[in-house]
């Protein structure tokens, strides 16, 4: 008995797996993976809505066939196309691009593939390129400020000249946002959604090129200038500091040392009053012996008068 349910049982799996290898190999099931999507076709005909879930389809075999698209995002590298500024100045403008397909439905009914998708892309871009830079100035594209010097994560006294010899209006970056939308209102006609536009390089022409530099070496000139001029302003006002505050305390330094002064001599004259006072006499002999000690040496010489009070003292001494 469970011989008889095993043989069943391994009978109904192969009978399920022949049917599901048949299903596979006649069409019938599909697998679609999370970055595609799928669009059902009858005889060239689309069927139903495009399918964009996961997982595995059904689909009626040999009559329709599944057309799959990716669901991610594409990259597009266009080549670099030679444009006039309104300045009349030639460039080469190299750009690329970031899409997808939004409609897979719409891109299958008027482009079929990518790489035709890629073709219209190059007329789309290519075209609100032109535009755009055909209508600004070459400074405008390749300049996205007036300021020589960015002054973002430069120290608080970091010198930046705020004005260029040639003033712009608009900048690359607003440049490419213009291609951008121009390029928005186009691609949706296709299935078609474009999600970025960059610029990626801009080359000069040879005869542009000269002239660009040269323009490039006057606004650095002028900045440097501006410098020097702004450095020298800064270190005359700190050597004027200096010498104002040089002179304060200078001056205060005199000051307080001729208060000291004063002050000591005042003292001094009290001291030398008060001793007066006390022994006229004896503060007379003192100051004598003190004017011998500053006036008489081993090498000195001095013809003196009998009745002088310098002499009086000395001769005492010779009496004693």
């Amino acid at each position: 008995m469970k011989k008889n349910r095993l043989g069943v049982l391994l009978g109904l799996v192969s009978f399920l797996a022949i049917i599901v290898f048949l299903a596979f190999a006649s069409g019938a099931l599909f697998v679609i993976d999370e970055t595609k999507q799928v669009v059902i076709t009858q005889f060239g005909r689309p069927v139903g809505k495009p399918i964009t879930a996961a997982g595995l389809h059904l689909k009626t075999p040999f009559i329709q066939q599944a057309h799959y698209f990716e669901k991610r995002l594409l990259e597009w590298d266009g080549e670099p196309n030679q444009i006039p500024t309104k300045d009349k100045k030639y460039i080469w403008v190299d750009t690329t691009a970031r899409w997808k397909i939004v409609d897979a439905l719409k891109f299958l009914q008027s482009m079929g593939s990518e790489l035709s998708a890629s073709g219209k892309l190059n007329d789309i871009i290519n075209s609100a390129t032109r535009d755009a830079v055909t209508g600004k100035l070459l400074v405008e594209a390749v300049r996205d400020s007036n300021r020589i010097l960015e002054s973002r994560d430069l120290g608080e006294d970091a010198i930046v000249s705020e004005e260029a010899l040639e003033r712009i209006d608009v900048g690359r970056q607003q440049l490419t946002r213009a291609i951008l939308e121009k390029a928005k209102i186009l691609a949706p006609q296709y299935g078609i959604e474009v999600l970025d536009v960059r610029i990626k390089r801009i080359n000069y022409v040879e005869e542009v090129r000269n002239k660009v530099y040269d323009r490039m070496i006057a606004e650095r000139k002028r900045a440097a200038e501006k410098y020097r001029s702004e450095g020298f302003g800064k270190s005359a006002e700190i050597e004027g500091q200096i010498g104002k505050e040089l002179k304060l305390i200078t001056s205060e330094a005199y000051r307080q040392a001729q208060a000291i002064v004063g002050k000591a001599d005042a003292e001094a004259i009290n001291i030398y009053a008060a001793s007066y006072e006390q022994n006229p006499g004896f503060y007379l002999f003192l100051k004598t012996l003190e004017t011998y000690r500053d006036t008489i040496d081993a090498n000195s010489t001095m013809i003196l008068t009998t009745d002088s009070d310098y002499y009086k003292y000395l001769k005492a001494l010779g009496q004693e």
